[in-house]
């Protein structure tokens, strides 16, 4: 079982889900092909991303200028044209001359007195401890009003940057609303992070505000908040206002939870912001008026500032939750995620656009038992699911008797993202959450486009693994090291992007320079994403992991993915990560770290059994030098294995930022590799 390469494809010959007739011809997309005369998936997609000869309903522009009204977003005042790309994909300037705000298309609209999502339930909260919280559009919408209020009070203004440093409470969704309302730039940042990781994000962010909270439960227990956050502001400066959420009761009198506070700049969210007025009118801003600044983690340690506009969050992500994950007005979307990662305001601009419901949860996945996801889909008839493989990794360690007795009939679609699959794992979502009926829809993009550069349809059959193929409107090829296409050869290759999308990050925060070099500098007006792709006889896509980490053993070139997956071939190995060491004779060689399975022993002999197996498999250049035993791997919360983390630990460099680890615990383990 493989954490971190994708599958070999020659494993995977079968199809594993063929949707039904019926469900087919009940899916938005199959409605949206309906009125536009496309026949099939691969006409859908050249359609949406080909200007095709004599065809005018046709092409990217075609397909973002038709979308707008198609799922009814609103404009203020309409654009222009669709895009003017006059200075090159790289800075694409899309629906110029138009003027909206996402928070009237999430909020405002549908709350508007006689509209018959006034009083819907916006989202759905549950703690951990088991509260349950439910608020209603209406109630949504005088909540991010009263946020406004309370930001213009004290100063914020059109494109001033405002943290979010919260755990996952509904007041997020009001203060990320309200921020929109005025045009101020919501800077979210992940509630699990520390204290040098939040102050990298506000040094670099400089809001004047942020909204904090005392803190959050976390398997029973309250893990404090407002300490890291004063901490990082002290290390990093700038914030003069601090706006804290009362999650654990520190504010009342006969609290056992004793938190600092600073008189000059704390304010408790009771006083600062519910005694604001309910009323606010909501700010006509510039199609490319920033939105939202979501961090990424660097390859060269600094994390990146993605910058995002109102049009292309809109846009991207109601897009993708209508077709993508198929929502309906009924449905109610759970996607385990934080505000602070994309995928957070993914779910909320997304299904908010479309009236839906979300439903969000504060806890640990398998606090107080592991069944606690299977019970919370039961008990509130969730209808979409989303979720890391690495999640169902670990759920499913704990064996199938935890699914008996829950009734998960009403998921519909499930959805996955964050790193490959493998086989097994795909194959017991499937069949023990899903019942072998919900298609998984498994992306894959990233916070630099705030959605998905590969996305199943629901209408189309899946083999385990796969990512289907280009998104709607994306132009997506697999080009070998010169930049020619190879899609159509089922060669592995890089995955870039032909063309822009609304939603690319116009740059980075940081400046133009770095934004050409990270995304633009590899190939010629082609996004390189760093991803080794490939599409296989069937036209299926797959991920094999990094690119950008390529091993270069005496001349000759290997993806650590591909190293790692001859060593996962091995039935004594769970996991496996690949880096370059420098070598005197080779100039770089392979160092491998493997996770054994449960009860292997770890010995000399398995070592030389594993070296072999790569030599065999890819050559002997690529024969580890090393093979060192460890628990486990140094990963983001959505289950990347941070590659850069075990080299620098090998070579004995200084990390960097290590703000993304989920696990920080690993990184002594690696120190201490067997």
């Amino acid at each position: 079982m493989s954490g971190n390469t994708g599958p070999r494809l020659e494993d995977i010959d079968e199809i594993a889900h063929e949707p039904s007739r019926e469900f087919v011809e009940s899916t938005n997309v199959f409605d949206f092909m309906q009125e536009y005369g496309i026949d099939d998936y691969d006409e859908l997609i050249e359609r949406t991303t080909t200007e095709i000869e004599d065809e005018p309903e046709s092409g990217v522009d075609w397909f973002w200028d038709e979308l707008v009204d198609y799922l009814g977003v609103e404009f203020y005042e309409g654009y222009d044209e669709v895009r003017d790309d006059s200075e090159g994909p790289q800075f694409s300037d899309w629906y110029p001359g138009g003027k909206l705000n996402v928070a009237h298309n999430v909020v405002d609209r549908h709350a508007t007195v006689g509209e018959e999502r006034r009083n819907k339930v916006a989202t759905i909260w549950e703690g951990e401890d088991g509260d349950v919280w439910e608020v209603t559009y209406h109630e949504l919408h005088r909540q991010s009003n009263q946020v406004a209020n309370a930001l213009e009070e004290r100063g914020i203004e059109t494109g001033d940057t405002v943290g979010l440093y919260m755990p996952m409470v509904p007041e997020v969704v009001s203060i990320l609303y309200g921020c929109f309302k005025i045009g101020a730039i919501a800077v979210p940042i992940f509630s699990g992070f520390g204290v040098d990781a939040a102050a990298t994000r506000i040094a670099d962010a400089e809001p004047t505000v942020l909204f904090t909270g005392d803190g959050f439960y976390r398997r029973g227990n309250p893990v404090f908040l407002k300490s890291a956050a004063d901490d990082a502001i002290a290390e990093a400066g700038h914030v003069e206002h601090t706006i804290v959420f009362d999650r654990l009761g520190s504010s009342a009198k006969t609290s056992e939870h004793e938190i600092p506070w600073n008189d000059d700049r704390d304010e408790w969210w009771s006083d600062a912001v519910e005694t604001r007025g309910d009323e606010y009118d909501t700010k006509s801003l510039d199609s490319d008026q920033e939105s939202m600044l979501l961090y990424s983690s660097g390859t060269t340690g600094q994390p990146k500032g993605i910058v995002h506009t109102h049009a292309g969050a809109q846009l991207q992500c109601a897009k993708e939750v209508y077709f993508g994950m198929d929502l309906k007005p009924a449905d109610r979307f759970f996607w385990v995620s934080d505000i602070g990662w994309m995928m957070g305001p993914w779910t909320l601009i997304g299904t908010h656009t479309l009236g839906g419901t979300v439903f969000m949860y504060e806890g640990a996945p398998d606090h107080p038992e592991p069944d606690r996801f299977w019970e919370m889909i039961d008990r509130h008839k969730l209808t979409q699911f989303g979720i890391s493989p690495t999640a169902i990794r670990a759920l499913r360690k704990h064996g199938d008797d935890w699914l008996a007795g829950h009734d998960l009939s009403s998921l519909r679609v499930l959805g996955s993202t964050g790193e490959p699959w493998d086989p097994e794992s795909w194959e017991w979502f499937y069949e023990n959450v899903g019942g072998g009926d919900a298609p998984i829809i498994n992306i894959s993009g990233g916070t630099e486009i705030c959605g998905c550069f590969l996305m199943p349809m629901p209408t189309q059959p899946l083999k385990p693994c796969t990512l289907g193929g280009p998104g709607l409107g994306m132009n997506i090829d697999i080009v070998d090291r010169e930049g020619n296409s190879i899609e159509e050869n089922n060669e592995r290759g890089y995955l870039v992007a032909r063309d822009s999308c609304p939603s690319m990050t116009k740059s980075l925060w940081s400046g133009d320079e770095r934004y050409l070099n990270e995304y633009w500098s590899t190939f010629d007006d082609m996004w390189n994403h760093g991803d080794w792709a490939q599409k296989d006889d069937d036209g299926f896509w797959f991920l094999h992991g990094r690119a950008d980490d390529t091993l270069n053993v005496a001349g000759r070139k290997v993806g650590p993915a591909e190293v790692e997956g001859a060593l996962i071939d091995h039935d004594a190995v769970n996991q496996a990560a690949a880096i370059g060491a420098p070598d005197d004779t080779t100039g770089t060689a392979v160092v491998a770290y493997v996770i054994l399975e449960d009860g292997v022993d770890e010995t000399d002999d398995l070592r030389e059994e594993l070296r072999s197996q790569v030599g065999e498999e890819l050559g002997k250049p690529f024969r580890p030098r090393e093979v060192l035993y460890v628990d486990e791997f140094p990963k983001t919360q959505s289950g990347k294995i941070i590659r850069r983390a075990i080299q620098g630990t090998y070579v004995g460099e200084e990390l960097g930022d290590m703000s993304s680890i989920e696990n920080p615990d690993a990184l002594e383990g690696l120190e201490n590799a067997r």
